[in-house]
This record gives structure tokens, sequence and C-alpha cells, in this order.
């Protein structure tokens, strides 16, 4: 197989994230405890105003505690007290202490990947955050360059193919988001890998294209059969 640039992201691909935030999502629906709305219901108030919040504040931490807190208000009809909005924090807490779990066998795939093709990481979200997850991972050596870029659509891939002048037909990118992933970077001309992961976040959620550009794999470790 001829030399090719496999593009990763990083979120739930390379090592769990969503999970902990459905974790602390769990914690903070059975904290608020709402007087009349369900659980499904209540997350779903909290799916749109995050999906809103993004748009203007971004993804990461930050963004997420910001929501929890309007979530708060909007559903209890009042503003947050300093005591309530402490126990928000304190919620969310965990996502900025856990430790980055990885993958099964991401590491020696990367490795036995990096032996024939030109490796990227992609990934989107607050700079710091990111980072972060990134140096704890210890997998910043597997990779040519690192861009942390603030959202991942059609207009990313293509930005990235002209600094990096890549060549589209011999580039793929591998996630486990059909929003982010697969079907701009297939908008862009690129291949794409999906693996999917039981903890995607709802937002990332869409159709996959139906096209022979898509690969669809059911583990990370299956990339050193097709590349």
């Amino acid at each position: 197989m001829h030399r090719q640039t496999l593009i990763f992201d990083a979120d739930d691909t390379l090592w769990e994230n969503n999970v902990v935030f459905e974790r602390v999502i769990d914690d903070y629906l059975a904290w608020l405890a709402h007087p009349t709305l369900d659980r499904a219901a209540t997350r779903a108030v909290l799916d749109d105003i995050e999906r809103a919040n993004v748009e203007v504040l971004g993804y990461g931490s930050a963004s997420f505690l910001h929501s929890l807190g309007e979530c708060f208000e909007r559903l209890n009809e009042r503003p947050a007290t300093d005591a309530e909005r402490a126990q928000i924090a304190e919620l969310a807490a965990a996502l900025v202490n856990h430790e980055v779990e990885l993958v099964p066998g991401v590491a020696e795939t990367l490795a036995d990947l990096g032996t024939r093709h030109d490796l990227m990481l992609l990934t989107k979200g607050a700079l710091d955050e990111q980072q972060r997850k990134i140096d704890a991972s210890n997998l910043a050596h597997h990779f040519g360059s690192v861009h942390i870029v603030v959202e991942k659509n059609e207009s990313t891939y293509r930005s990235l193919v002209a600094e990096r002048s890549l060549t589209p037909a011999s580039t793929w990118m591998i996630g486990n988001s059909p929003k982010s992933d697969i079907r701009p970077a297939r908008a862009a001309g690129l291949g794409a890998v999906f693996i999917p992961n039981a903890h995607t976040w709802v937002l990332e959620h869409d159709e996959l294209p139906d096209d022979a550009g898509v690969l669809h794999l059911e583990h990370f470790t299956q990339l050193v059969k097709h590349f």
C-alpha cells in the first residue's frame, strides 16, 4: 500500500471523553430532581441549551458548566444561589480532574501505522483542555502535526489540506463522530473511517454518508488491516 495521510480525532476515538460528561450529567440530574419533569425531559432541555451554547461559547468544560447553570435557572425559574452554583461546579470538577483513559490498543496501533503512513491529530475544543489531554495521553510523538481547532466542519478540513499540502485522495479522517469527523471530511474530498463509540455525545450524532469513501470499523485496532 502506498503511503497515505491518516488524520485522527482525539476525544472518544483515541481516549474516552464523553463518558465522563455523562457521569457528571447523571449526578447533576439526580441532584436537580425536578418536581414535575422526568430525567429524559430534563436531559432534553439540557441538550437544547448545550446545542445553543456551543455555537457561542464553543466546546469544553467551561461551556458545559455554563449550560448546567442555565438549565438549573430555566427549570427552576429563578437565579441559582451562590451555594447552588458552587454545588454545580463541584459536580463538574470531575471533567478537569479525570485521568485520560486510552481506548484499548490505541498506542500499539498508532505505532504500527506510523511505520507506513503519515499521522496527524485533529481535535476541537478549548485549547488548554485539549492540550492537557494530549499531553496526558503520551501519544503526541506519534503525530507529525497536532491541530486544535474551534470547530470541525468542511472549511476546517479544506484549510488543513491547503495548509499541509495534502492530497485528498490519499488522506483519511478517522473518528467516531458522523457530524464532526465523517460528513465534513467527505464533503472536503477526504476518505473517512468511522469507528463508533457507545458514549458519543448526542450532539455529534448525524446520518452517515452512504458511499464507498467511508470505511466502517468496529474497533480501532482493525485499522492495521486496512492501512
